[in-house]
């Protein structure tokens, strides 16, 4: 073996050039106990609160308690590799995931790791999950509508780009279904749209992603998951790292709407937190901040002004009752925070008026100024019409002597009620809810029986398309009914019930 005294001497030369005398020093703990995906940790007297900290196997812990002499941890994913006396490092930065385009039809877990078997994402960048809500000045008023393709929704509880409107109802009364309806109907409108499944089945999840890959909704599309089997630190994320993806849209000046389903079950995860980290239970066993806990997540939806890039967020959040009980400790939070709610009830479902929308119990708190001008000077008397039908009908079941004003009100309540009956996954242009509803205020269906009246509005809507294209156009750009548009509207109705034998 010849040694070489050149070449010992340049190795030598180069480890004395790239030698460094700084220590690498990091603040560490020591895991004092662990158990049920939370782990007290002894040490880390700096540590802020909701930063990240790390476990020897790699996993991260996000810190939730400062306790005087402890702190209380919640481990993200298992804790099972985790043991007392294991050592738990700062990391200084707090949760954050990937945002920008790259994240456009695909689906990702609650910190931002794609679970779809696409690959990896191209993020744009980082955003932290926790962020402040817009302020007051950099907000402006909701007035731009976000069509959901929904006619007892356009009509009667109106959204705006910008709004939070809460969708509540018992289990299995359509709730779901409203809030995919409504991202199907944004296909072609430049609407980014996020969705955000917390404590659902996998099966359910699933069959929505394949609705949204069918209907080429998923393109334009973000899907936030986290199982029902995922752990509760993961659940309780899942919201907040759906909101940061779809708040960097809004900031570039894009408009976005955002599906929280469901944040009954967000309200759980929290509440099983905050008692593994021994937290003071109040009202239901919830903790305190619970109204915090979604105050300053719905906060963050906003119209913003022209100043700071004038995008929109617009969040759905859903909400399960039990029994129909709309006064319960979350509920009554959600709708103190949200800008109205759609009240989905279990009696209209299961006699099969669906959506099962109660215009009675639902509200928006934006009303008119988010709607076309046709659609508000439409939709005006048929929520008068509508409330007075609900109140007739439950009357007139215990007389059987009525007036022909009273049977009136009836025979014209009742088709109401079927004009805003509609398909699952079929949301309706806003051009064709108008001619419907503008045939139905006019009394142009009173003589077509009820049960051929969704066949007429299909009828009516291909005749339109086919030979009278015109008039949804008209409608389209002017947003209004002129006196001359209301006499062609009339005139083709006629046509259509003569050609098909209406009335």
């Amino acid at each position: 073996m010849i040694v070489n005294p050149d070449e010992i001497s340049k190795v030598i030369k180069q480890q004395i050039k790239s030698y460094s005398d700084e220590l690498d020093f990091s603040e560490a703990g020591t895991v004092i106990q662990v158990g049920d995906g939370i782990a007290r940790v002894h040490g880390l007297f700096s540590a802020m609160s909701g930063e990240l900290l790390e476990f020897p196997n790699g996993t991260y812990g996000m810190a939730l308690n400062l306790d005087e002499d402890s702190i209380g941890v919640v481990i993200m994913g298992s804790d099972a590799g985790i043991k007392e006396g294991d050592p738990v490092k700062l990391t200084g930065r707090m949760a954050e995931v990937p945002v920008g385009d790259g994240l456009l039809g695909r689906v990702v877990n609650a910190l931002g790791e794609p679970i779809d078997d696409k690959g990896p994402i191209a993020a744009k960048s980082y955003r932290r999950i926790e962020t402040p809500a817009p302020s007051v000045i950099m907000r402006r008023e909701v007035k731009e509508p976000l069509q959901t393709g929904i006619k007892a929704i356009d009509a009667l509880v109106p959204i705006g780009k910008g709004q939070r409107e809460l969708i509540i109802g018992d289990r299995e009364t359509g709730k779901t279904a409203i809030a995919i309806d409504t991202i199907i109907n944004q296909k072609n409108k430049d609407v980014h749209c996020v969705y955000v499944a917390i404590g659902q089945k996998a099966s359910t999840v699933a069959r929505i992603i394949d609705v949204l890959n069918k209907t080429g909704a998923m393109a334009y599309t973000t899907v936030v998951l986290s199982t029902a089997s995922d752990s509760a630190p993961l659940q309780y994320l899942a919201p907040y790292a759906g909101c940061a993806i779809a708040e960097e849209w809004m900031l570039e000046g894009k408009d976005v709407l955002i599906v929280y389903d469901d944040l009954s079950k967000h309200a759980v995860a929290y509440r099983a937190i905050s008692l593994l980290l021994r937290r003071p239970p109040g009202r239901e066993a919830y903790p305190g901040d619970i109204f915090y806990l979604h105050s300053r997540l719905l906060e963050r939806a906003a119209s913003m002004s022209e100043e700071y890039g004038g995008g929109s967020l617009t969040a759905l959040p859903i909400v399960e009752t039990q029994e129909g009980d709309i006064s319960a400790y979350v509920p009554t939070n959600i709708i103190s925070i949200t800008d109205g709610q759609i009240y989905l009830e279990a009696d209209l479902f299961n006699n099969g008026v669906r959506p099962a929308i109660n215009p009675g119990l639902s509200v928006s708190r934006v009303g008119g100024s988010a709607q076309i001008p046709a659609m508000k000077s439409l939709a005006g008397p048929l929520r008068i019409e509508f409330a007075q039908y609900k109140e007739l009908a439950a009357f007139s079941q215990f007389g059987s002597d009525l007036n022909q004003d009273t049977l009136d009100r009836l025979n014209h309540g009742e088709r109401i009620m079927e004009v805003l009956k509609q398909p699952q996954y079929h949301p309706m242009s806003v051009e064709d809810q108008v001619l419907i509803l503008y045939a139905l205020n006019n009394k142009h269906l009173t003589n077509i029986e009820v049960g051929r009246i969704l066949k007429f509005q299909n009828d009516f809507i291909h005749y339109v398309n086919k030979d009278a294209a015109h008039i949804k156009e008209e409608i389209r750009e002017s947003g209004v009914i002129s006196e001359e548009l209301a006499k062609e509207i009339d005139e083709v109705i006629a046509e259509v019930k003569k050609q098909y034998n209406y009335g």
